[in-house]
């Protein structure tokens, strides 16, 4: 797992509702953590474009719902710089599924795009990204 290159904003709270850009039978999920966040006390925790969060299953496959996994962010409306003053932004905020906290993806595809910031800090979600933004 390499830093981020990018001045992320953190847009995704936590408590966050969301949609799963994989094929791993979740449909839509919701934060619970930033993994490596910290905050002050008593503000909710936030991530942005390739970071680890912990989510939990609100729609999907039955014996998936109510269940928590790990999972990379990897689009999110809000905008954020690159360090080549570019400005990125996507239409919809999306993560995928992971099995374990390495960020190895549970499915096996994801649709629509993928964050560049997300794909050089997650080897394993680039190589099932077929658009890399």
């Amino acid at each position: 797992m390499k830093s981020n290159k990018a001045r992320v904003t953190r847009a995704l709270n936590a408590g966050t509702v969301l949609a799963t850009s994989d094929n791993s039978g979740a449909k839509i999920v919701q934060i619970i953590s930033v993994k490596g966040h910290k905050t002050k006390k008593g503000r909710l925790q936030a991530g942005g474009v390739g970071d680890l969060v912990t989510i939990a299953v609100k729609k999907g496959e039955p014996g998936l719902k109510k269940q928590i996994f790990p999972a990379v962010i990897v689009r999110q409306k809000k905008s954020y710089r690159r360090p080549d003053g570019t400005r990125v932004k996507f239409e919809d905020n999306a993560v995928v599924v992971c099995k374990d906290e390495k960020g190895n993806p549970k499915g096996t595809m994801i649709k629509g795009a993928v964050a560049k910031e997300a794909c050089d800090r997650w080897p394993a979600v680039a190589k099932l990204a077929n658009i890399i933004i």
